[in-house]
């Protein structure tokens, strides 16, 4: 099996290591955690003074291991004291009292523990309350841009662009002909299918399925748009189904602790304070996204365009909100330690008006900090105007600002 190494997450396991914390690789399912634990243990096992201890509960070879009982009898069996002993395990949120059995061994000498999962609630909450938060969790996201060309052999250009933001950064398309949309779209929804099954309905007891499954095409025809539960229950009132706020707060949550969609609350810049309700959702992957809008791609074309956008800024190490002006919106207000970006995201800027509204909104921002607006406008890699750059969606997604 080929494991296509990610260093990124790999270095950064390493930093948190000997320091007597749980590592905690979360993220949606399918976003490559079980390849970047596989290649960790690769490395790993490459040192004779190393003792690698690994279990994935989504093979039958560990199905036996089903509580904290069970998986205390299993690393009991196989911990050699005379090596360090690295405690891998895949889905962990399967084993019952998981957390019971690692609060024991976190802080045993000679012990490291990273294990991966897929539902927010489980691993932050069970985990901090049982561990005093002595955990360390890393987000893994679906590819980038650049892992996608390396992952299935592109060189950038625009169509090896169009072919990601038609098809998304799922490792797990890398068998499948980019040219093979209903093989790809399958895959894609079977992943969606997987996730909310295992992750929400089970969970959680969900009753009213296919409300969640309305609600999803609902975040996908309004990706980047503000929200709030009222609009959400108006819109199920057009579909003859009275659902209260309440339960589509509780839904929405659901789907944001499986790292299904991403809320991005408003930052009101001027007064630099966070603003209640009315938040954006972006999607994990644009794959999935795209499998639930049946809408023509030059149609929600700047949907995508800003998903991918944020998505990147998270992997660049950006937090990032919607930005609030008075007089108007900015997409994206970026920040990393004491710095800010603030960028806005756009199909084509063809004309005045257009140029007006996405240069105008950030000229109105007073301050230095830099500002961008990326997009698709054909023949542009960077140019400035009046101190706005103009940035490329190939450029940003390459060399970044």
């Amino acid at each position: 099996m080929e494991i296509l190494s990610r260093p990124e997450y790999i270095h950064e396991i390493r930093r948190h290591l000997g320091k007597q914390t749980i590592i905690v690789l979360t993220g949606q399912r399918r976003v490559g955690k079980s390849y970047v634990l596989l290649d960790l243990k690769r490395l790993l096992s490459s040192d004779s003074q190393n003792n690698v201890i690994f279990i994935d509960k989504e093979k039958k070879e560990w199905k036996e291991i089903k509580n904290d009982s069970d998986l205390n009898d299993y690393i009991d069996a196989r911990i050699d004291s005379t090596r360090t002993n690295f405690i891998l395990i895949d889905e962990v949120q399967e084993i019952k009292d998981f957390e019971d059995s690692l609060r024991n061994y976190r802080t045993e000498n000679g012990v490291e523990i990273v294990v991966t999962g897929s539902n927010a609630e489980t691993l932050s909450g069970d985990l901090s309350t049982k561990l005093g938060g002595r955990h360390h969790e890393i987000y893994v996201q679906s590819l980038c841009y650049l892992d996608f060309l390396r992952f299935h052999s592109l060189t950038d250009s625009d169509e090896s662009l169009r072919k990601f933001i038609d098809v998304g950064g799922l490792p797990g398309l890398k068998p499948y002909d980019l040219a093979d949309i209903d093989g790809l779209r399958t895959y894609c929804e079977d992943v969606l299918n997987t996730a909310l099954m295992k992750d929400i309905i089970l969970r959680h007891k969900v009753r009213n399925v296919p409300f969640l499954y309305n609600l999803v095409k609902f975040l996908a025809d309004n990706t980047g748009k503000l929200i709030s539960a009222t609009s959400i229950s108006k819109y199920m009132r057009g579909r003859k189904e009275s659902v209260s706020t309440d339960l589509a707060l509780r839904y929405i949550k659901y789907l944001s602790d499986a790292y299904i969609v991403h809320k991005v609350e408003r930052f009101e810049i001027r007064g630099k304070k966070l603003l209640e309700s009315n938040d954006k959702y972006y999607f994990e992957d644009v794959g999935i996204r795209n499998t639930q809008t049946l809408v023509g791609r030059d149609k929600d074309i700047e949907k995508v365009i800003e998903n991918i956008i944020y998505q990147q800024l998270v992997h660049d190490g950006y937090k990032v909100q919607v930005g609030q002006l008075q007089a108007g919106e900015i997409d994206f207000v970026c920040t990393k330690g004491t710095s800010r970006v603030y960028a806005q995201a756009s199909y084509l800027i063809a004309g005045e008006e257009t140029r007006e509204r996405e240069f105008g909104a950030l000229k109105k921002i007073k301050d230095n900090y830099p500002k961008y607006v990326i997009s698709l406008t054909p023949m542009v890699t960077r140019t400035d105007d009046e101190g706005i750059i103009h940035l490329s969606l190939r450029e940003f997604l390459v060399n970044g600002f």
